[in-house]
């Protein structure tokens, strides 16, 4: 009788050990922070230096470090013309490390400086195809997700009743941005994130000065929307 009950004691204490063991391995898993990558260009960069770049301001809103890789001037298809110019790359500014999410912006230089915005149906063609499966970008989110990560993929702004140095190049972005967000929606694990309606008409709030690059403001804004991207799906 008493071998009986000291059995099952001590299956009962294995038990409740067992139990308490899963509770701790599931909190430690738990506690983990999120792993969060930022690669891009100057829709990304902008105000890194003061640490109110878009990946400062969603280390902010997610209470997370946020690596930021992006760079002034980085484009999606780049010859390296000189040493040290990895960072220039897009594609390269990702390596294959362990993320969670990785948040990108890319092909506005590709499509500004690349053609001039005029007859880019070749460099369009580089970046992404119409049906989504060639070019740059899907590579480089095929990529990223065989890593085991989620891609954001942000768009850029635009600037209803604000003429600025790059209005002409309206349409060739929002038919990048067309193929980015068809693709998305086939693709498990790839988010578009549009920005077309953030500006107000005539705000020119939203930019720096040279009407181009976001203004602190716009880049809070940003994270905002990313953060809200991410946070119910983690």
């Amino acid at each position: 009788m008493l071998r009986s009950i000291w059995s099952h004691t001590a299956r009962a204490a294995r038990l409740a050990m067992f139990i308490f063991i899963g509770v701790l391995l599931a909190t430690l898993v738990r506690a983990e922070p999120m792993r969060v990558l930022a690669i891009g260009d100057s829709l990304m960069a902008s105000h890194a230096i003061s640490g109110r770049s878009v990946a400062g301001y969603l280390e902010r809103e997610l209470g997370v470090p946020v690596k930021d890789r992006s760079v002034l001037g980085a484009h999606m298809v780049y010859r390296l013309p000189i040493s040290g110019a990895m960072g220039l790359s897009i594609p390269a500014q990702f390596r294959g490390e362990d993320w969670d999410w990785v948040v990108m912006t890319g092909g506005g230089n590709d499509l500004w400086l690349g053609c001039g915005c005029g007859r880019c149906d070749r460099r369009m063609n580089k970046l992404i195809s119409k049906d989504g499966t060639r070019g740059k970008i899907p590579q480089l989110m095929a990529k990223i997700l065989k890593s085991g990560a989620r891609v954001i993929y942000v768009g850029y702004l635009r600037s209803p009743g604000i003429n600025t140095p790059i209005e002409h190049c309206k349409d060739e972005g929002d038919a990048l941005e067309a193929r980015v967000a068809d693709l998305a929606a086939r693709v498990d694990g790839v988010y578009y994130l549009s920005l077309q309606d953030l500006v107000p008409s005539g705000d020119r709030s939203y930019f720096a000065i040279d009407l181009i690059h976001p203004s602190k403001k716009a880049s809070a804004r940003i994270a905002a929307r990313v953060a809200a991207l991410i946070k119910p799906s983690s």
